[in-house]
């Protein structure tokens, strides 16, 4: 998605504003004072404002989700508290991913090299069995690859690797990770 008339129009349709309206209430009522234990409840009226959420999904309350209609949590999923998925774009977290507390999925940003910064959204793909460490910032168009930890606090500019431990500002691959997984 892009907007080249940020001066002159909006950035987001209508129908978005007004979505975002509704789930901002619905999340400051019902999705960031349920109990810890009720991510089924959670999973649910992400459900409801058009997010795909798979089976065993935790998300919890604290998690803060910009557009949940642009949100897929695969199977076994987590989002701590402090988490913000700022969506933007799209964002896909795969089978058994994990989103710690303070990471910051954006997945949208603006072009500095235009006078009105036109707003673009590249979606943001976190792969099965990966790791997003404590107040790791991941930039639009990022794929984290399957299995990959993001060590804490890191700046993910470019895409990471399947099976490693990356790390630093701006992220790099490490090392290794082994590749053994619970069933």
């Amino acid at each position: 998605m892009e907007n080249k008339e940020t001066y002159v129009g909006t950035v987001f349709s209508l129908k978005n504003r007004v979505g975002r309206v509704f789930w901002a209430l619905v999340s400051i009522v019902l999705f960031r004072f349920s109990p810890k234990p009720l991510h089924e409840w959670r999973s649910f009226l992400l459900r409801c404002f058009g997010a795909k959420v798979g089976r065993a999904v935790h998300v919890y309350p604290g998690a803060i989700i910009w557009a949940p209609w642009n949100l897929e949590l695969a199977d076994g999923a987590a989002v701590a508290n402090g988490a913000t998925l700022y969506t933007q774009g799209k964002i896909t977290i795969g089978r058994k991913a994990v989103i710690s507390q303070g990471a910051h999925l954006c997945a949208g940003t603006h072009d500095y090299n235009l006078p009105d910064f036109p707003l673009y959204t590249k979606p943001i793909v976190v792969g099965d069995h990966a790791w997003i460490a404590a107040e790791a910032f991941i930039h639009p168009g990022i794929h984290i690859g399957e299995g990959c930890v993001v060590g804490a606090r890191s700046v993910v500019t470019r895409d990471m690797p399947a099976w490693m431990v990356c790390a630093g500002h701006p992220c790099k691959p490490i090392k290794e990770r082994n590749r053994i997984l619970s069933a």
